[in-house]
């Protein structure tokens, strides 16, 4: 498995981290989602390698913004 943990901008109750865990859920190979709305941390576990572009657009499609990437 692979764990990436990336920041997002923009989430601030449980709701927030619903729509992103449901949005970053629909990429292909994700098996886990956990957020952190105070820091703004999502991790990702996925089977296999996630391209940026992807993660980004799935943020963005839930109404927020990814700020930062780390691996």
């Amino acid at each position: 498995m692979i764990e990436n943990t990336y920041t997002v901008r923009g989430m601030s109750c449980g709701h927030c981290a619903g729509f992103v865990t449901e949005e970053i859920e629909r990429i292909a190979g994700v098996t886990a989602v956990a957020v952190d709305v105070e820091t703004g941390a999502v991790m990702v576990t996925s089977d296999r390698d996630l391209g940026i572009a992807d993660v980004r657009a799935a943020v963005e499609e839930a109404g927020y913004e990814l700020t930062t990437a780390h691996t």
